[in-house]
């Protein structure tokens, strides 16, 4: 009963309990604190911008930071894990949120958090590591170009009513109003860029993102640029924190939103792992992939119940709270509780913070996130690996998200199938084996002996069929020796099964040897025993050699001594 709960200990294993139970102190306490203090000024800005550019009030990417980051560090498998909303979302929530409006992401955010609960127990973390490096970086940098065009409306202040959802119908609109660009919007966006590469560059510890902002502002007020703010566009934000309601129109909509909460529970999963891994690289720790999805789970419902949007782990914040010096996930913790004060207290603040600023905030995330050089490195890999990396990339770009990483999967898959399959090779022994060598039997057509070599299944069942169709003078006794024989399936099983029926008419002998024990008991759940004798299935080469020797004519046989190697 235990091993299928919810909560086992196998399933949930909180980095929060270890850290507290093998011992915290004070000290250890005030590094949280600076650190949290840290990350949570450095999220104040994303979480606003992330959500503006989802088409959402301001509000909802802090209540979205406050409710899910504080669950996803109090209750998640890894120490340093900020949670948040991120610049992966921005994309599909805008999209959905054109279609369905914000009661429609509601229920598409819980019922993905519903979704990592059960990847969560079914321990599926494990399986996300299997997507190929080329698949992220190819849909990693589609979206960081889809952000930058998001946001290229208020970076330049351009008089547009809607842009399209579509890349290459936006591209072209915007490029139609370039002329109605605004010279104020453009300095508030060009100071807000200097000043974070600069502070990057100078002040590598002060966050950049504030500075620009703050910069920014700063000359929009004081030298009275004609600029639109959170305050203009939005009224401001509430300074009330978010409070609990169930997601409107949850049964209605419960249907029509599944496709897009699968894409969001898939990203956040990838996102949040990923985020993890980053993390563990820079501490050399560990988190613990089932427990992260839990926690991810139960962040995403939640902030779907206090007016938030879907929610990972965050790969920049994570990394400048390690920076910061954490020491555990009450950092994250403590980030979270920042984001509060800040709504209750400071709200009235963010009102003058100009959009082209947040703008040009979204704009150097989108550069950091492309991840350029890493793109153009793969492109110098292997051409099959390049071609998935495009492909993921323009699918993501061009049709969507869901499709260029699926794609992307299954043509990695598909060239890997192929590799493994070309390294697969059904070699005849007497053909291939060096003719100096005399250590080795030698016979005249009665016995011949076939070597498999690596994995036995689908992707080089049908070469290994073709070998025996195309047969025309059938030995007395064929042995396959299948000590480099690692793994089988069950449609290798079934092409073996075809070639025994086949010998079985033709009246040849067939003997296995060097067979690994656990694809012995295969072969025999299989029922190839119907076929062959469990006796030939035998253990050694040297043993079916012998055994051939008996079963066939002395006359045509050359009595030698067989080698011993299975």
């Amino acid at each position: 009963m235990r091993s299928h709960a919810l909560f086992s200990r196998k399933t949930f294993r909180p980095a929060l309990l270890k850290t507290l139970t093998s011992g915290y102190n004070l000290s250890q306490f005030a590094k949280d604190v600076v650190s949290g203090s840290t990350v949570g000024i450095v999220a104040l800005p994303l979480a606003m911008a992330f959500a503006i550019a989802s088409g959402c009030t301001p509000e909802r990417g802090l209540f979205t930071a406050i409710i899910a980051g504080f669950i996803i560090s109090a209750i998640g498998g890894s120490r340093f894990q900020i949670g948040g909303p991120t610049g992966a979302f921005v994309v599909i929530v805008a999209g959905i949120i054109a279609r369905h409006g914000y009661a429609g992401l509601a229920v598409a955010t819980s019922m993905a958090g519903v979704i990592l609960l059960i990847m969560g127990v079914c321990g599926l973390g494990k399986l996300l590591k299997f997507i190929p490096y080329p698949v992220t970086t190819g849909f990693t940098t589609g979206i960081a170009l889809l952000i930058f065009t998001t946001q290229i409306k208020d970076l330049l202040g351009l008089d547009l009513a809607a842009i399209p959802a579509s890349f290459i119908p936006k591209i072209t609109t915007l490029a139609q109003a370039t002329p109605t660009a605004h010279i104020d919007a453009c300095i508030v966006a060009a100071t807000t860029l200097a000043t974070i590469f600069l502070t990057r560059k100078l002040f590598p510890r002060f966050p950049s993102h504030i500075a620009g902002i703050i910069t920014a502002s700063a000359i929009a007020t004081f030298c009275g640029l004609d600029v639109a703010t959170i305050g203009t566009r939005f009224g401001g934000i509430p300074a009330e924190l978010p409070s609990f309601a169930l997601p409107a129109d949850l049964t209605s909509l419960a249907v029509t939103m599944i496709p897009d909460a699968i894409t969001i529970a898939l990203l956040a999963a990838i996102e949040s792992l990923l985020s993890a891994v980053v993390a563990d690289g820079m501490t050399s720790e560990r988190h613990h992939s089932s427990t992260e999805l839990l926690a991810q789970g139960i962040a995403n419902i939640a902030s779907s119940c206090f007016g938030g949007i879907p929610a990972t782990g965050a790969i920049a914040r994570t990394a400048t709270n390690i920076r910061a010096g954490a020491f555990s996930p009450v950092s994250g913790m403590i980030h979270a509780i920042v984001l509060a004060l800040f709504i209750k207290f400071f709200a009235p603040v963010a009102s003058a913070i100009p959009l082209a600023s947040l703008a040009g905030v979204l704009t150097y995330v989108a550069w950091d996130m492309s991840e350029l050089p890493k793109f153009m490195h793969i492109l110098r890999a292997p051409k099959s690996d390049a071609a998935v990396m495009v492909s993921t990339f323009l699918l993501t770009v061009l049709v969507d998200l869901t499709v260029g990483v699926q794609f992307g999967v299954v043509l990695a898959a598909l060239l890997l199938i192929g590799r493994i399959s070309d390294a697969t090779r059904f070699q005849n022994w007497e053909q291939t084996k060096p003719a100096s060598n005399t250590h080795e039997p030698s016979w005249n057509g009665e016995v011949e002996v076939y070597e498999i070599n690596g994995p036995f299944f689908f992707g080089c069942a049908d070469r290994f069929s073709q070998t025996f169709s195309l047969m025309r003078k059938p030995p007395r006794v064929i042995i396959f020796r299948m000590r480099h024989v690692h793994t089988i399936d069950a449609t290798a099983l079934h092409a073996l099964e075809l070639v025994l029926l086949q010998m079985k008419q033709l009246n040849v002998h067939i003997l296995f040897s060097g067979v690994d024990p656990s694809i012995r008991q295969q072969m025999i759940r299989f029922g190839l025993l119907t076929h062959i004798a469990e006796e030939d299935i035998l253990h050694s080469f040297g043993t079916a050699w012998t055994k051939a020797q008996n079963l066939t004519s002395p006359s045509t046989v050359s009595a030698t001594t067989a080698p011993a190697a299975a």
